[in-house]
């Protein structure tokens, strides 16, 4: 059966599969049932004698929340926030205040003068157009394996002072799944900045979400930088959303106490207290959950693992040897990453919508949604049951070899 053949055969399936986001599946999300009924009228004082259906609490988050979320960002209670959903959220909140008044030791606003940052690539399409709405310049810096390019990014940052922060996902990047090694760390930690209040926010999303037994535990950043003398030079984000439940997660922020107490005033400004109810599900729920979030990390990957060993059995069997593409095999994260070797990503997306899967839009990882070289394609396999996830990658490799022959 020639290529041809086997697409239109595929196509005649009338498929209907998506991979376009990194959703949980319906039975990830069935393993925090239990929390839907956790709070009721018998816990509305929590035991650090705050009132759920009142105001009073405080922005930061409930004393119990902040004691739960922290140790996952690797710091303190008094050095995290814990908000609504969700991280993005925390973190475009964060980036706003910076435009409109400027971060810890900013001489003036950013929004005053132009202001550049630094993003990863392929990287997350939410990051670009966060900041292209805010009026950000962005300047791609390549993955490497073990994170940025640190040679460019060090030679972007020393020069131009315009360059005010980077934003990107330092364990099992999106959608390369890379994590940033330890070299990586201390050098942006301790990297000469012309900005004077150059800051990092790094959306570390992932940083519990591991398929395998051993995860790369890399150095923490907000006390790398304290160590080297810019305590104030990161803030770390993450969430719920991939644990509990994507629509009703909680989001939660760490950094200097410092930048805590400094950006806590200015959401004061905004809200009274965050949702203390769904916080305190949280804690019920995660704080008494056999092995706490690592013992449901390990459910997620029980799940998940099968998927992702699913797209690279696939690709392997379809498109190994082909020298057609290349990708990913993360060991965390909620995507691989494939690029072809001939500029046809565009081509292979629009023939595996006509064959019925949907997939993320070709560029989408690139600023712009321009990729200079019309290779990547994001996957996101999580979502569908594992029989779909096999017959969207027989799909995608084929689009591939048809896209390839014609090109």
């Amino acid at each position: 059966m020639t290529t041809r053949q086997r697409y239109e055969a595929l196509k005649a399936k009338g498929l209907k599969l998506d991979l376009t986001r990194g959703q949980p599946g319906d039975d990830n999300f069935d393993l925090s049932n239990p929390m839907l009924t956790i709070v009721d009228e018998r816990t509305l004082v929590t035991p650090s004698k705050v009132a759920l259906r009142n105001y009073p609490g405080g922005v930061a988050g409930l004393a119990e929340a902040r004691e739960l979320f922290a140790p996952v960002l690797g710091l303190t209670a008094s050095e995290t926030i814990v908000g609504n959903n969700s991280s993005l959220a925390l973190l475009s909140n964060s980036l706003m205040w910076a435009m409109l008044v400027g971060v810890v030791g900013s001489p003036e606003p950013w929004c005053r003068t132009p202001t550049k940052f630094l993003v990863t690539v392929p990287g997350y399409d939410r990051h670009f157009t966060m900041l292209e709405q805010l009026g950000i310049e962005m300047i791609p810096i390549r993955m490497t394996g073990e994170g940025p390019d640190m040679d460019a990014v060090e030679r972007t940052v020393a020069n131009d002072p315009s360059v005010r922060g980077m934003v990107f996902v330092p364990t099992y990047s999106n959608p390369t799944g890379e994590t940033v090694s330890d070299n990586v760390v201390r050098r942006l930690a301790a990297m000469p900045t012309a900005a004077p209040d150059f800051t990092i926010f790094a959306d570390d999303a992932y940083v519990v979400h591991h398929l395998g037994d051993e995860p790369p535990r890399p150095l923490n950043l907000v006390r790398t930088c304290a160590e080297v003398g810019n305590p104030n030079r990161t803030y770390l984000y993450a969430s719920t959303s991939k644990i509990t439940f994507a629509g009703a997660g909680l989001g939660f922020l760490g950094s200097s106490t410092t930048n805590i107490a400094y950006l806590t005033n200015l959401m004061g400004t905004q809200t009274i207290c965050p949702n203390k109810i769904e916080q305190y599900r949280h804690v019920l729920f995660l704080g008494g959950y056999a092995g706490g979030i690592p013992g449901i990390m390990k459910e997620h990957a029980r799940i998940l693992r099968p998927k992702f060993e699913a797209v690279d059995e696939i690709l392997g069997r379809e498109l190994g040897g082909s020298g057609l593409a290349t990708w990913t095999r993360p060991q965390g994260g909620y995507f691989s990453s494939l690029d072809t070797t001939r500029p046809v990503a565009n081509r292979v997306v629009m023939l595996a919508k006509e064959a019925g899967v949907a997939l993320t839009p070709a560029g989408a990882t690139y600023p712009g949604n321009r990729d200079p070289n019309n290779s990547n394609i994001r996957l996101a396999p999580t979502r569908p049951p594992l029989a779909e996830v096999r017959l969207a990658m027989e799909v995608v490799a084929v689009c591939i070899k048809l896209a390839s022959e014609s090109n």
